[in-house]
C-alpha cells in the first residue's frame, strides 16, 4: 500500500487504473535513519528492486474464478445456515473437508470484488486439513475455547493470487481455532479488513509472503512461537500472548500484550501500552456439550493484559441459537426489522443483503453477528444500521457497501444529541468494515457516525475505494470516514482511507485511539479541489477545538497525490494544544518518492514529508 521508490521518474508514475496504482506504492522498504527533531529520512531497502517491482505489477493479474463449491447441506435438527456455511465434525472425512476448502479458495482467491461469501465452521475435534483463506472467507472453530477445534495441518493466507504481494489481501478472517501447523509456521499475509482472533497457535507466524503488505489485526490470541512482521508497514496486536515478536517498519502497536517489545518509537517503531483500559471481545458461535448451538457474548473487561480465555473460563453470556433470526440474503429489510422488533437477535448468513431501509436496532443487548463477511448494501440512500442509544448492542463480522444514492451515514450509533452513559455495558463493533466504491459506484457522507457514549470499536476499515469499479473523484464520493460525537469512545485498530474531507473528526470528550492507519485521497485533481478554506487539504485525524481530553497512540498518515503532485496538505493531525490532549508515536510519509507534501505531522509540529524527506516521525505531542 505505501512506500517509496528509488526507480526512475518514468517508473514512478502511478498506473492510472485501479490496482496498478495501489501496487505501485510497494517499491521501497521500511528502513529509516533518524535525523534531528524526531524527523527521519527514508532509505530504500533491498526490497525496492526491479524483481519486486515486477512482482508488484503482477498483482493486477488474478486467476479466473472457478465454478465454486457445491452448496452446503444442513441435516435435520441442525440450524439452517444456508448454502455457503459448511459445518464439519469429526466424522467428516478429511478428503471431503479438503475438497470443499479447495473449491471455496479456487473461487475466492482472486475475487476481490466478487459476490461469493463463505464460512467454514469446525465443531470440536481434530482436523488434518490445509485451509487457504481467500476473499470473503471466514474459518472458525465451534468450541467454547480455541482448543476445542484443532487444525493440525495448516491455516493460512498467501499472496499467490497477487504475485507475492498482499497489499490487497482484504476481507477475510480466522477465529476460535487451535492451529498446529505441520511446517511449524503459519503464514498470514494480509492487509486491511482482516482478523486473526481467539486463536491458539502452536508455532511461529509470518505476516508477509515475500512481497509488500499493509497492516492487519491480531486479538485475543496465544502464539507460542515467533511472530515475524516481515514487510508489514503497520500492525495492531491486542490482548494476546506472544512467544516473541520480530520486525518493524513504520508503526507496530501492542495493547495489553504479553512478551510484546517495549516502546522504542521511533527506532524501532514499537509502541506498547501495557494494559487495555476497556474491551469486549467479539461474539462468536459455538456448540455446547449437548450439541446445541449458542452465541457467546463476552463480558466487558477493564484494565486487562493477555487473552480472555487462557487458563480460565471466558466470562460472558451464552445466547441459544433459537433466540436468533437466521437471516438469508433474499430477505428484505422489513423482514429483518420485523425479527428485531419481535425481540430476536440477528445472525446474518453469508451473502449480500440489499436494503431499502436501515436495520433498526432498538433493544438493549441485541447481537447482530455476520458469518462469512455478510454484506449490507443500502440501495436507497439510507443507513445500513441505525442503533438506538441503548446499552450493550454488539455488532460483528459485517461489510457495509455504500449504495448508488448518497447516505448521510452508513452506520449510525445513537441518534443525534444522544446523552446517556453506557460505561457498564457499552455498545461494541467488531470487524465491521465499510466500503464506498470498488464493487460499484457508491456514495456516502459519513461511513460510521457515533453519537452514543462509551462505544467500543474493535477493528474497522473505512475505505473509499481507490481501485475497482465505480471509482473517481466525483463518482464514489465521501466526506468523512469516522465522526465521533459521543464521549468516552474507545477504538482499537482504526484504518481509514481516501475520504475527501476530514477523515476522522472527533468531537466527543475523553476519546482514545489505539493505532490509526490512514491514506489521504489519491485523486484530488488539484489544490483548489482539496482546500478547506485557507487551509491546504483536510486533516486525516482532527480533534475539535473544544475538546479538553483525548489520547491516541501509534498514528500513521500517508499521501500520494497522483493527479497533481504539487498538492500540499498543511497537517495530517490537528488537535487543541492542551496537556490532556496527547498523541504518541506519529508518522507521515510522502509516497512515490515524494508525490505530494504533508507540511506538518500535527498542527505546526513535525514534518515535512515531501520529495526531499519522505518520512517524518514525531514521538509525542505536545512535547
Amino acid at each position: 500500500m505505501s512506500t517509496v521508490s528509488d526507480h526512475s521518474p518514468s517508473e514512478q508514475q502511478p498506473h492510472p487504473g485501479g490496482v496498478g496504482r495501489r501496487t505501485f506504492l510497494t517499491l521501497a522498504g521500511g528502513a529509516v535513519a533518524t535525523g534531528a527533531a524526531g524527523v527521519a529520512a527514508a532509505t530504500p531497502a533491498a526490497a525496492g528492486t526491479p524483481e519486486v517491482a515486477e512482482q508488484a505489477g503482477a498483482q493486477g493479474a488474478a486467476p479466473a474464478a472457478a465454478s465454486g463449491p457445491p452448496p452446503a447441506q444442513h441435516p435435520d435438527g441442525e440450524p439452517d445456515f444456508g448454502p455457503n456455511v459448511y459445518v464439519f465434525d469429526g466424522s467428516t472425512p478429511a478428503s471431503t473437508i479438503q475438497s470443499v476448502a479447495d473449491a471455496v479458495y479456487a473461487q475466492q482467491a482472486g475475487a476481490e470484488f466478487g459476490t461469493g461469501r463463505y464460512a467454514l465452521l469446525f465443531k470440536p475435534g481434530g482436523y488434518d486439513v490445509d485451509l487457504n483463506i481467500g476473499y470473503y472467507t471466514q474459518a472458525a472453530g465451534l468450541g467454547l475455547q480455541p482448543s476445542g477445534a484443532s487444525i493440525t495441518n495448516a491455516v493460512h493466507t498467501d499472496a499467490d493470487a497477487h504475485g507475492h504481494g498482499a497489499l490487497t489481501n482484504f476481507w477475510r478472517g480466522v477465529e476460535n481455532l487451535n492451529i498446529v501447523p505441520r511446517s511449524g509456521s503459519t503464514r498470514w499475509a494480509v492487509s486491511q479488513a482482516t482478523f486473526f482472533r481467539r486463536v491458539y497457535l502452536l508455532g511461529d507466524m509470518r505476516l508477509d509472503d515475500g512481497g509488500y503488505s499493509s497492516g492487519g489485526f491480531i486479538a485475543d490470541c496465544k502464539i507460542t512461537g515467533q511472530v515475524n512482521s516481515g514487510t508489514q508497514q503497520q500492525w495492531l496486536t491486542r490482548n494476546s500472548m506472544l512467544g516473541q515478536w520480530t520486525g518493524s517498519n513504520w508503526n507496530m502497536v501492542f495493547v495489553g500484550v504479553g512478551n510484546a517489545p517495549a516502546t522504542s518509537f521511533p527506532s524501532p517503531t514499537f509502541t506498547s501500552v501495557a494494559r487495555t483500559p476497556v474491551v469486549r471481545e467479539k461474539p462468536f458461535l459455538y456448540v455446547d456439550g449437548d450439541g446445541a448451538y449458542q452465541v457467546f457474548v463476552p463480558a466487558v473487561r477493564k484494565d486487562t493484559h493477555g487473552t480472555s480465555w487462557e487458563g480460565r473460563r471466558p466470562e460472558g453470556t451464552s445466547v441459544p441459537i433459537g433466540r436468533f433470526h437466521l437471516a438469508k440474503p433474499a430477505e428484505s429489510a422489513a423482514d429483518l426489522n420485523a425479527a428485531l422488533a419481535g425481540g430476536k437477535h440477528l445472525l446474518l448468513t453469508p451473502g449480500i443483503y440489499h436494503l431499502d431501509e436501515p436495520l433498526r436496532i432498538t433493544r438493549a443487548g441485541t447481537v447482530v453477528l455476520g458469518l462469512g463477511l455478510a454484506t449490507l448494501v443500502p440501495d436507497q440512500g439510507t443507513a445500513a444500521l441505525d442503533v438506538a442509544d441503548v446499552d450493550g448492542v454488539a455488532i460483528a463480522g459485517l461489510l457495509v457497501d455504500a449504495g448508488p444514492q448518497v447516505s448521510d451515514a452508513l452506520v449510525r450509533i445513537g441518534p443525534d444529541g444522544a446523552r446517556r452513559r453506557h460505561d457498564r455495558d457499552p455498545t461494541s463493533l467488531h470487524d465491521v468494515f465499510v466500503r464506498i466504491g470498488g464493487a460499484g459506484a457508491g456514495r456516502a457522507k459519513v461511513s460510521i457516525l457515533v453519537n452514543s457514549s462509551d462505544v467500543i470499536i474493535d477493528n474497522t476499515w473505512l475505505w473509499r475505494a481507490d481501485h475497482g469499479k465505480g471509482v473517481g473523484w466525483t463518482v464514489n464520493t465521501s466526506e468523512n470516514g469516522l465522526v465521533v460525537d459521543g464521549d468516552d469512545v474507545t477504538v482499537y485498530g482504526l484504518f481509514v482511507e481516501h475520504h475527501q474531507k476530514t477523515q476522522v473528526q472527533w468531537n466527543g470528550e475523553r476519546g482514545r485511539t489505539y493505532f490509526f492507519q490512514n491514506e489521504m485521497p489519491y485523486d484530488p485533481p488539484n489544490q483548489a479541489a482539496w482546500q478547506d478554506g485557507a487551509t491546504r487539504g483536510y486533516r486525516s485525524y482532527q480533534v475539535a477545538p473544544h475538546v479538553r481530553e483525548h489520547e491516541a497512540w501509534g498514528l500513521g498518515s500517508y499521501c500520494i497525490f497522483a493527479e497533481d503532485p504539487t498538492i500540499v496538505n498543511d497537517r495530517a493531525f490537528a488537535a487543541p494544544r492542551r496537556s490532556e490532549v496527547r498523541f504518541h508515536s506519529m508518522i507521515t510519509f510522502s509516497l512515490g518518492g515524494g508525490q505530494g507534501t504533508i507540511a506538518h505531522v500535527i498542527n505546526t509540529s513535525g514534518g515535512p514529508s515531501d520529495a526531499t524527506t519522505n518520512l517524518a516521525l514525531l514521538t509525542s505531542y505536545p512535547h
